[in-house]
């Protein structure tokens, strides 16, 4: 056997062992968990999700289910600082002139991020009832809600805000993550 060979084949096993130890009821950290639903779906962010995922206050005795639920609790967090970002914004702008369709992005994004916030609160209660599909189903719905908002700002022919644009890819990311690890607990 080759050392590549063998450090594939050793990396495989880590893996392997990481999401069997991740089972429902079982205590598993974040980073237990997140390399889990890493090795589950390519699209799961590690540093991002265990980073998210440790600075929540339920975290550290949350098992995997508890963990799926603090990734749509970090959702409706990043969803509830869009709004609060956007909202600045719209203060800071002038209601007419040149800025009316970049205000009028802002207006959108603001109503797709309230939806998303409620879209994440739909995930975490569908999670919790042991929904999950439901919970996967509303986890995507916000993250589509959330991509929409660079829609308007391409249609109004200006760029997003660079804060509102990092929202988007956050709610991407932890509505990936909540989905991954809700497929841990199947």
């Amino acid at each position: 056997m080759t050392p590549r060979t063998a450090r594939v084949l050793a990396a495989a096993a880590l893996v392997a062992a990481l999401a069997l130890s991740v089972v429902p009821g079982s205590g598993g950290t974040p980073e237990t968990t997140c390399a889990a639903a890493a090795a589950r779906d390519r699209r799961v962010d590690y540093g991002f999700c265990v980073s998210r995922l440790s600075h929540h206050h339920d975290s550290p005795d949350a098992d995997t289910w508890g963990l799926a639920k603090v990734a749509a609790d970090v959702g409706i967090a990043t969803a509830g600082d869009a709004v609060y970002d956007i909202n600045a914004l719209l203060a800071a702008k002038p209601a007419g002139g040149a800025d009316a369709r970049a205000r009028a992005a802002l207006e959108q994004c603001k109503a797709q991020y309230d939806a998303a916030e409620m879209a994440f609160a739909e995930a975490y209660d569908g999670i919790n009832r042991r929904d999950y599909a439901a919970g996967k189903a509303e986890a995507a719905e916000a993250a589509s809600l959330a991509r929409r908002c660079g829609g308007a700002f391409a249609r109004a022919g200006a760029p997003p805000p660079p804060q509102v644009a990092r929202w988007a890819e956050e709610s991407d990311k932890i509505a990936v993550v909540c989905a991954a690890i809700t497929d841990l607990i199947k």
